[in-house]
């Protein structure tokens, strides 16, 4: 079941994507090695003639790998067809350490090799991927700034940032997306988060809709089975002692989805869709069938007792998101600029 996906605003800045992306961090990184190109591009290729142009890397899957895939992708007359994110400010060291960078100029640098990898002249969507701490967020933003100035990129983002930081740089210069973790099973963004981008008019862009692939694999994933180069391995919500609880949670889901007639991460989809059309899930995958699935759950439609019903099942879910040395937007406030000495 596949169908046409709709474009929306992103934002109140002018992006227009559609209303739900793709993740490519999969192809290349994170959920074991990188897979073959020849497949992938196909599949990107597939993606857009379905009408999801809204692609979505980061400097650091590969690291560099996806986005060199996607610039090959892009080649073509493919380019003028997409809206391609990308992100900096991160790098990983040992699977589960993450060290962060907002220095004017790393941004930079950063920026013209994203540009040279993704073989494209202007980038629609650049994220800060995790807030350095140690820098005032109002320094990170001022050089995007200069950046959107220079016709290098279109639009800001920030990814996984706490609402004051969100504010202050929206003050530098507007937002247009905050992406971050939302699905049935990761909901602590509802609070604070989720408030902050609807009242300054900016984009929700939703990763792991699906719950790191659970609710497409459910009760098939066990920790001890997936391969050292798949990062759900330290993930607390795949560690054994909650894996066996969560599966349970999955049975349920999938119990529903069969009474609605669609599949388990078709249900868990829509009600990511079901949010807002202010929220744009990039559910990410490696294969055609589960892109078009996917892409199906934009047909499902789900009643307020049927979203009741699913939220009181995954109220349930055992394990935090991250292992703690994982930054989040928890721990992303940075210095005041005021405290701040420029050397």
């Amino acid at each position: 079941m596949s169908m046409t996906v709709l474009r929306n605003k992103l934002g109140s800045q002018g992006l227009e994507a559609s209303q739900q992306g793709l993740g490519c961090m999969g192809m290349s990184f994170g959920y074991g090695p990188p897979k073959p190109e020849d497949d992938m591009i196909k599949l990107i290729h597939h993606a857009i003639d379905s009408g999801v142009t809204f692609l979505d890397t980061s400097d650091t899957y590969g690291p560099h790998l996806n986005e060199i895939l996607i610039g090959k992708a892009l080649k073509g007359g493919w380019r003028e067809k997409v809206q391609v994110a990308t992100k900096f400010g991160v790098e990983i060291v040992d699977k589960i350490k993450v060290l962060t960078h907002g220095e004017p100029a790393y941004v930079r640098t950063a920026c013209e090799a994203s540009l040279k990898r993704l073989q494209i002249d202007c980038i629609d969507l650049y994220y800060v991927h995790r807030i350095d701490t140690s820098i005032p967020i109002e320094v990170t933003v001022g050089e995007l700034k200069k950046l959107v100035e220079e016709g290098k990129i279109k639009h800001i983002g920030l990814s996984e940032a706490s609402a004051s930081t969100i504010r202050r740089a929206h003050a530098v210069h507007p937002i247009t997306a905050v992406q971050l973790e939302w699905s049935l099973w990761t909901r602590d963004v509802e609070e604070d988060i989720i408030p902050t981008c609807r009242e300054l008019g900016i984009g929700i862009v939703a990763y792991s809709p699906l719950g790191n692939g659970f609710f497409s694999l459910g009760s098939g994933i066990v920790a001890k089975e997936l391969p050292d180069t798949d990062y759900r391995k330290v993930l607390p919500k795949f560690q054994p002692e909650n894996l066996e609880h969560n599966k349970n949670l999955y049975e349920r889901v999938s119990e529903m989805a069969a009474r609605k007639g669609c599949t388990p991460s078709q249900l868990a989809l829509a009600w990511v869709h079901h949010q807002g059309n202010d929220v744009f899930p990039i559910p990410g995958t490696t294969k055609i069938e589960n892109f078009n699935q996917n892409n199906g759950a934009l047909s499902v439609k789900l009643t307020p007792e049927e979203m009741a019903e699913l939220e009181s099942i995954a109220e349930a879910v055992k394990g935090d998101r991250y292992p703690p040395t994982f930054p989040t937007w928890k721990t992303a406030n940075t210095p005041s600029l005021s405290s701040w000495n420029v050397e």
